[in-house]
Parts: structure tokens; C-alpha cells; sequence
């Protein structure tokens, strides 16, 4: 046990050590694939068969990988096309300022919920909130932590959300008895979410500027109506329940015709487009619309393969028996949805993305629970949220790319924190009633 508890101490250390120092994660992240290939070495694996656990890691998050290479040439489409600008330009004279952080925080709320996506939610209607706060002088710290809380509220509790059905899957449950459970526990955070933003999120903007913003807009692009194709065939096509490749690959094909048709861009220029992002010439609103392009993407899906070859590597050896062991102490010392947030943690931390996180989670904790619905509910309110607040996480790190926001934004993503906080305390109120699992 000594060899497990050294290798995920050293590593843990790794990705703190970067996380102070602000270094990249990327470093953390293959100085542990070298450290867990050391451990699997030690268990007697051999290279060959380490190897294979690494390539059928990977190979599972193949689709996710290809997603984001199709996002980043869609936003950067939707922002040459003039599908941004035009929804920007017709939706800030409507809305009042002070008030937009709320608002971002409940459209994206909406958004999500109505299509069951994070990710979904983020590239389309998180763009669009992102860049019209830029357009009203409002920092990327508060817009990226408000959008991230409101993303995250529908990927887990929507009828069409895949994670929700994932933990029914797990648990053995049915999803729609979860969804009302877990409407249930989410309100109290989520009042308390919204009265967070209506009051720190109000922020002051200057109509003088925001008016000269829009001006250069409507100068740069052309703002005709159907420059907004792109983004209702993709929330037409989502909400149809569409394969997400498929639906993605419809908006750009009808963002390239938008770009050739209307802002009479040539064949060369989308395709540089799509891979380096949008670029501006004009340094005025090069501040407020560059980005997108597979390039932004390429750290996020970096973070993707090696945390998936970890998944091989666990998998197939250990590694986690002690944490196990350890869970049901902390379990039986507090309560049950206190092990179940603290494993989501350290499972978060370890594979870096959501789906990982809570297979693990699962496996690690099920055995404490007679009572599935009660397993499955608890996991939606830890690791389907907690995964969001780890900074090298692909459920935090994608968001905040794809609408560039710094990831100190998520210290301003209080939902996710009011979430999983809230029902700890209602746990230990539970507790003292003689139930240490009621929900």
C-alpha cells in the first residue's frame, strides 16, 4: 500500500507545486503519466502492456477529442461569420448593464438545461454572454464564473444531460426520480446563487464606450439577419437531440457559407480561420472578438489524451484501493455524503475530467449505500460539480478556453460551490437526526 499512497502523494504535490507557482498543469500532468508508469512497472507490468493501457485510455476519449477540434473551428467561425456581432448588437440595447453577470449566470442556466450539455452551453450561448459583457466593459473574471456555474446547473440535473444519465446508469436508478431529487436539494444554492450575482455581480458600464463598441460592429460586419443561421440550426439540432458531431458539422458548414456569402471571405481565409482563430486587423475590436480555432484548443485536448491514459493505468492496477479503504473511515467518522464529496475531489484531481471522476467516485464509494437513489444523488452534487472547480480539469479548463476567461474565474462560480456545500451541511443536520445519508 506503501508504493500507492507515495505515487499519488507525489503527484499530488506536482500539481500543486504548478498551480502555485502558476506553471503549467501539462508539466504535473506527464511528470504522472512517468510516475504511474513507474508504479505499474513496480506492480510487474510490462512496457508493452503499460503501453496498451495508455493507447486504450486514450482511444476511449477519441470522440471527445475530435468535438473539440470541431468547437474551436466553429466559434471561430461564428465570430468571423458576424453570428456573434449580430446577437451582441441586438441584444445589449435590451438589457441593463449592471445587471448582465445575473443574467449570463440564468440564460446559461436555461441553455443547459434545455439541451443537458456543459460543453453545448459553453460554445454557444457562453460565447455569446462572453463577448457581449466585453462589449459592455465587464471583466472576464466575473462573466467566466457566473457562466461556468450556469452551464454546469443543467449538465447535471437535465433530463437530456449525459452525466445525469451516466450516474442513473451506475446506480441502476431511474434518471427522472434523480432529476427530482436532486431539483430538490439544488434550490436553496441556487437562490443563493442568484442572490450572489444580483448583488457582487453588478458592475458599472459606460454607454458612451459600449455605443462606440457596437458602432464597430456594424462597421466591420455585415449584420444581416441571416448571419444568425449558425446558431439556431445548432440549438434547433441540439434540443432535436442530435448526434453532437453532426450537429456541430451543420453549423459549420452553414457558418462557411455565411462567411463566403455575406462577409466575403475567400476559401483561404476560413480555412486559416478555422485553425489559428479569428484575427482582426483592427486592434479595437481584434480586443474583443480574436479567438477560437482548433489552436485554442490544443492544450485542453492535450489535458484530455494524458488524463485519459492514466484511466488504462488505473484500471488495470491498485492504485486507488486505499483511497477506498480510507473513504469508508471518513464515512463512518462523519457522514456519508462527506466521504463521497472528499473522494470526488481527489478523483477529480487524478483523471481530470468528469466522466473518469465519477466512475471512480462510484466504484470507490457504492458498497456504503443500500440505497442507490441516494448514492445517485450524491454523486450529482459532488463530483458532477466538483470536477468544474479543479483548474486542470477538462470540465473547468474547456469552458474557460472557449470563452476566454482567466481560471481564477472559477473562485466566482459560486453555484458549484453552494451546491455541494450546502448539502454537507444538510448531511451533518441529518446525521444528528439518526440518518447519515438522508437526502
Amino acid at each position: 500500500m506503501m508504493a500507492e499512497v507515495l505515487t499519488l502523494l507525489v503527484f499530488s504535490l506536482l500539481l500543486l507545486f504548478c498551480i502555485v507557482k502558476n506553471v503549467s498543469v501539462l508539466i504535473a500532468l506527464f511528470a504522472g503519466l512517468i510516475l504511474f508508469t513507474i508504479y505499474a512497472l513496480y506492480r510487474k507490468f510490462t512496457f508493452g502492456e503499460i503501453l496498451r493501457m495508455m493507447l486504450a485510455g486514450v482511444k476511449e476519449a477519441r470522440t471527445i477529442l475530435i468535438v473539440f477540434s470541431l468547437i474551436g473551428m466553429l466559434t471561430a467561425l461564428w465570430r468571423a461569420g458576424g453570428t456573434i456581432p449580430f446577437i451582441i448588437y441586438h441584444t445589449v440595447s435590451v438589457i441593463d448593464p449592471k445587471f448582465f453577470v445575473l443574467f449570463s449566470f440564468l440564460l446559461c442556466s436555461l441553455v443547459s438545461f434545455l439541451t443537458g450539455t456543459a460543453f453545448g452551453t459553453v460554445s454557444t450561448m457562453g460565447i455569446i454572454c462572453m463577448m457581449t459583457g466585453k462589449t459592455l466593459g465587464i471583466p472576464d473574471f466575473y462573466l467566466g464564473g457566473a457562466i461556468l456555474s450556469g452551464v454546469f446547473f443543467g449538465d447535471r440535473c437535465s433530463p437530456m444531460s449525459s452525466s445525469a444519465l451516466l450516474v442513473s446508469e451506475l446506480t441502476g436508478t431511474n434518471i427522472h426520480r434523480n432529476i427530482t431529487n436532486m431539483m430538490r436539494t439544488s434550490i436553496i444554492p441556487f437562490i443563493l446563487a442568484v442572490a450572489f450575482y444580483a448583488v457582487f455581480g453588478r458592475v458599472e458600464s459606460s454607454l458612451q464606450v459600449t455605443s462606440k463598441k457596437l458602432a464597430l460592429f456594424a462597421q466591420s460586419f455585415n449584420l444581416t439577419p441571416w448571419v444568425v443561421l449558425p446558431a439556431a440550426v445548432i440549438m434547433l439540432l441540439t434540443l432535436l437531440k442530435l448526434n453532437i458531431k453532426v450537429t456541430i458539422l451543420c453549423s459549420i458548414v452553414t457558418s462557411i457559407l455565411v462567411c463566403i456569402f455575406f462577409q466575403g471571405m475567400s476559401v483561404y481565409e476560413l480555412l486559416r480561420c478555422m485553425v489559428i482563430g479569428y484575427r482582426s486587423e483592427d486592434a479595437k475590436l481584434a480586443a474583443l472578438m480574436d479567438g477560437g480555432g482548433i489552436a485554442s484548443m490544443l492544450q485542453t485536448m492535450l489535458i484530455i489524451a494524458i488524463s485519459s491514459s492514466y484511466f488504462g493505468i488505473f484500471r488495470n492496477t491498485n492504485i486507488l484501493n486505499r483511497i477506498k479503504e480510507w473513504s469508508f473511515m471518513v464515512a463512518r467518522r462523519s457522514t456519508n455524503f462527506a466521504a463521497v464529496l472528499v473522494v470526488s475531489v481527489i478523483t477529480a484531481a487524478l483523471s481530470c475530467n468528469q466522466t473518469l471522476a465519477t466512475m471512480l467516485t462510484y466504484e470507490i464509494t457504492e458498497k456504503m449505500f443500500k440505497d442507490r437513489e441516494k448514492l445517485a444523488v450524491f454523486l450529482e452534487n459532488s463530483v458532477i460539480v466538483i470536477s468544474a472547480l479543479i483548474p486542470w480539469s477538462i470540465a473547468a479548463a474547456f469552458p474557460l478556453t472557449t470563452i476566454g476567461a482567466p481560471k481564477s474565474s472559477i473562485v466566482y462560480a459560486v453555484y458549484l460551490y453552494a451546491l455541494p456545500l450546502w448539502n454537507l451541511v444538510m448531511s451533518y443536520v441529518d446525521s444528528r437526526r439518526g440518518d447519515k445519508s438522508v437526502i
